[in-house]
């Protein structure tokens, strides 16, 4: 990890702050058995007005014995101190390595005097580490345990998503605070617990800890820290049998702020993605079928006394395509959607600036936080698959900025290129950069504030398009070429370890593999980067002033009988029915109209 990632990512993703006053976090996980090409999946939205969408990339790499790697925290760029390195370290691609094995995040902060002011490893840093060391989701578990435990942990509650080909988990963690007897911090290290999603279901989390009770007994299911409980005891966190013990709410207890601006995304996403019906087992192993609008005064923080299901089972299987239209909710259709109220504008914005909560007429109110935000620097859906080989089974569709207006491309995690337009250090939040994708998409999303439910449909078809033909049908011819090519590879090289005669084996047997995926990622993503700028100036002109202009199947603008240069007619969609009526009783008697 260096410290050029990210020097303040994910502000709000720092649980200290209110859950409502900043940006936070949303992943999804899929098992294989619940995606509908046998895919592990996870998405990550990285949330952060003050973090800039770029694509973090590190080859593989030896290094000498006794090396040292150097700390730096993930959020603010401090330096914390040293630890060993290992001999060979994985490539890693985003929150991607070469064993196709995913970390991804949201941060729920929980008790505050558990924070370990001497940690010397914080929650980004054991991601990226754990990326560089781990072949497996079950091995990346253990290296963060052991990271934490032995360096200290500098970050607050923390939940992971960690997943690879085979199987997903969810792993919640928090500090133990700092108790300096004799100069050594005697609580140095973590509580946590680990559980993999059952294959099958999908799970998600939001900034809020998700875990509650877990099976004391089931070590391949269910792994946790062995002072997980009596910690808690004897911080006064719980009082009770071992087996009534809830992770959550001994160390991330829910409030109203909580829940309403974190797992009211949750519900979301699992409303989406069920259908509307929550399957799932309960504590007693008896399978249960709801509807999720039974489960809407929970998670709009009306009745803290509820709670949502950890794991459910979809009832269709779940595509890649899903999932990143998952990350694109506004709440649509559901009482918390934002483009039902005047907040919205004239044009259905479902976006509300910060700060999150405002006061008028002596009452405190919030502004709604959906999956889908503006201040997105960065978003994904990893996807892992165990029917190809590594060199071509690993792919971080990645896009950059707002995902309701911003498109995924292809990344293939074996790639030995970034495409330009996501390279580190091409641009910043404070320097434009016309070649960087982030700032592109930035030209788009905004572009599509000031008209939304007229422009950002348009946008929509165009990613969309895009999508499902990278995700549906380009993607599988590439992975079959490329297959054939990892085939015919490992029949040379069976000939050659075959053969009698002394022969030089290569060092990379799969050079031409990864030679090809890194074409396709490198040309797709520079491709669309491409789209994108002409879109942008195709928005300037089909949506200036308020007009919307018509155009032709070919996309060009249809022109009037005498001059190519002027529009065959221009259309004014106007505002909405409830800002008409809104203002017409604001404003009534100023703008009325008289007989």
């Amino acid at each position: 990890m260096h410290k050029s990632h990210l020097t303040l990512l994910l502000s709000l993703c720092l649980s200290l702050v209110p859950a409502l006053e900043g940006n936070t976090c949303t992943n999804v996980i899929v098992t294989k058995g619940a995606s509908k090409d046998g895919s592990t999946l996870v998405s990550y939205a990285a949330d952060s007005h003050y973090l800039f969408g770029e694509l973090y990339y590190h080859p593989a790499a030896d290094w000498k014995a006794g090396s040292l790697l150097k700390i730096y925290d993930w959020d603010s760029g401090k330096y914390l101190g040293e630890i060993d390195q290992i001999s060979h370290t994985l490539q890693t691609v985003g929150n991607m390595n070469e064993k196709q094995v995913i970390i991804t995040e949201t941060t729920w902060g929980g008790r505050e005097e558990l924070m370990d002011r001497r940690g010397r490893i914080d929650y980004g840093s054991l991601i990226y580490v754990a990326l560089q060391r781990a072949s497996t989701a079950r091995e990346a578990i253990r290296i963060i345990v052991d990271l934490a435990n032995e360096y200290g942990y500098a970050s607050e509650g923390e939940t992971f998503s960690i997943a690879d080909k085979n199987e997903a988990w969810i792993m919640e963690l928090i500090g133990k605070g700092t108790n300096i007897k004799n100069g050594i911090n005697t609580d140095k290290g973590i509580v946590w617990v680990a559980l993999r999603v059952p294959d099958g279901a999908i799970c998600a989390h939001a900034n809020q800890a998700r875990i509650g009770a877990f099976p004391l007994k089931d070590p391949d299911n269910c792994m946790y820290a062995k002072d997980v409980i009596s910690f808690a005891r004897r911080k006064g966190y719980f009082e009770g049998a071992d087996e009534e013990f809830s992770f959550k709410k001994a160390y991330g207890p829910a409030d109203f702020g909580t829940v309403r601006g974190c797992d009211a995304r949750v519900w979301s996403a699992f409303n989406i993605l069920s259908g509307g019906w929550f399957s799932y087992y309960d504590a007693e192993g008896k399978a249960v079928t709801k509807d999720a609008s039974e489960y809407l005064d929970y998670a709009m923080g009306y009745n803290l006394d509820g709670d949502l299901p950890l794991f459910i089972y979809p009832r269709d299987p779940v595509t890649v395509k899903a999932v990143a239209d998952v990350m694109r909710d506004h709440y649509e259709g559901t009482p918390m959607d934002m483009t039902q109220d005047i907040g919205a504008g004239g044009n259905a914005l479902p976006y509300r600036w910060r700060p999150m909560e405002f006061k008028a007429e002596g009452g405190t109110y919030l502004n709604e936080r959906a999956i889908a935000t503006q201040q997105t620097g960065f978003w994904m859906v990893g996807q892992a698959r165990d029917y190809v080989p590594d060199e071509v089974g690993g792919i971080l569709w990645f896009g950059t900025d707002d995902a309701a207006t911003s498109y995924l491309t292809p990344i293939y995690t074996s790639t030995t290129e970034v495409p330009e337009c996501f390279r580190e250090g091409n641009g910043d939040l404070l320097h434009y950069s016309p070649t960087a994708s982030f700032w592109i998409n930035n030209r788009v999303s905004n572009a599509c504030y000031k008209m939304y439910n007229i422009m950002a449909s348009h946008v929509r078809k165009k990613i969309d398009a895009f999508e499902i033909d990278q995700m549906e049908r380009k993607t599988h011819s590439v992975d079959s070429a490329a297959t054939v090519l990892y085939n015919q590879a490992v029949v040379r090289l069976q000939d050659k370890l075959s053969s009698k005669r002394s022969v030089m084996v290569s060092r990379r047997p799969f050079a031409k593999v990864i030679r090809y995926v890194t074409d396709y990622t490198v040309q797709t993503a520079q491709d669309q980067f491409a789209t994108w700028v002409s879109l942008e100036e195709e928005l300037l002109v089909k949506f200036m002033d308020g007009n919307v202009k018509p155009q032709a199947e070919d996309g060009s603008f249809k022109h009037s009988e005498y001059s190519e240069g002027q529009p065959e007619k221009v259309e004014w969609p106007g505002y909405t029915e409830l800002w008409k009526e809104t203002v017409a009783r604001e404003a009534g008697e100023v703008l009325k109209v008289k007989e």
